[in-house]
């Protein structure tokens, strides 16, 4: 028996009622149903399309600074045991990802609020890369004045040391992340809210799980070497060795490599910001560039920013020491 109801007995709102259960009885409320389903999918699969698409993106662009972020956290972790090298690549990225979780929310309301307030960030965030790679000059061409013997240090020492060095890799890290998280902000600047959100949510996980996997492949290359070379042993595979043997010769040059490597970059990002900073600098850049080009074409255009932002980076971080000194003189 099928339902039908006496409408002219109902009021004008149950009669609306009524047509709407009739209708899901005949079908057409499932239709209705399917059909909105299906809309909200297709606006689920753009919004995610787009995000990957931004996304896309802003890894290119920040790719470099991604480099950077690498032989600089390879770095870091330089000179710690053996056996504490992979809880402290841990620690850092724990740091970092604080870090990120911080910066993300943060760059999204100062975009909206303070805009202006990105650029001086960034600077102060430079010059502090600037000091750093000074400092580390400094440190190696005059050493320390009094050099302890490492058999007298004790276990706090170490413990000390490895505290240090984690702070320092996770305050170099904000840097970093931030002039990330402010370039992918700028590739996604006419996007809505929401996918500014999701865009840089994405790429600070990405980059921050990307970035300490490979210093923890880094770091833990003459282990691996080791492993080849104990099971060549007893398998007696040549090939095993080989890999082995080389891994193990390549550890430690690989590691004084990005070493160095993350001094540089100290100087390149830092000077790199300062140039995009600062409109006079930025030209004078731009007119050194421009020159050079003319003097050795390709070879000039691509070599003259870089050279360019390493030097301002030297002069600016060794400024920045010779006022952090004699500031620390005159407070004593």
């Amino acid at each position: 028996m099928s339902y039908k109801p006496n409408k002219e007995k109902l009021t004008v709102g149950e009669n609306g009622r009524i047509s709407y259960v009739d209708s899901v009885f005949n079908g057409q409320g499932t239709t209705m149903a399917g059909t909105n389903l299906l809309t909200l999918l297709d606006d689920i699969t753009t919004l995610l399309d787009d995000i990957a698409t931004m996304s896309k993106v802003a890894t290119k662009k920040t790719a470099g600074v991604l480099g950077d972020d690498l032989a600089l956290n390879a770095q870091q972790v330089t000179g710690v045991t053996a056996d504490r090298e992979l809880p402290v690549v841990w620690a850092v990225a724990k740091g970092s990802f604080i870090n990120k979780a911080i910066l993300v929310p943060a760059a999204l309301l100062i975009s909206v609020w303070l805009p202006w307030l990105i650029t001086p960030l960034l600077m102060v965030g430079g010059l502090f890369l600037c000091f750093e790679g000074a400092e580390k000059i400094i440190e190696k061409l005059f050493g320390h004045a009094e050099k302890e013997d490492e058999s007298v240090v004790e276990q706090q020492d170490l413990q000390e040391y490895e505290k240090q060095k984690v702070k320092g890799a996770i305050r170099t890290d904000f840097i970093l992340s931030a002039e990330i998280i402010v370039i992918t902000l700028g590739t996604v600047a006419g996007a809505t809210l929401v996918n500014q959100a999701l865009v840089l949510s994405v790429i600070a996980i990405i980059m921050t799980i990307g970035v300490y996997g490979l210093v923890a492949g880094i770091v833990k290359l003459d282990d691996a070497g080791l492993y080849l070379l104990q099971k060549a042993q007893q398998s007696g595979g040549k090939i095993k060795e080989l890999v082995g043997k080389f891994l193990l010769a390549a550890a430690p040059k690989l590691m004084r490599f990005l070493a160095f490597a993350g001094t540089v970059a100290m100087f390149l990002v830092g000077g790199g910001i300062l140039v995009h900073g600062i409109p006079v600098l930025h030209h004078a850049q731009q007119g050194s560039t421009e020159f050079v080009t003319g003097l050795l074409g390709k070879t000039g255009e691509l070599a003259t920013p870089i050279i360019f932002d390493g030097l301002l980076g030297v002069v600016a971080g060794i400024i920045v020491v010779i006022i952090v000194t004699l500031y620390i003189k005159i407070s004593k």
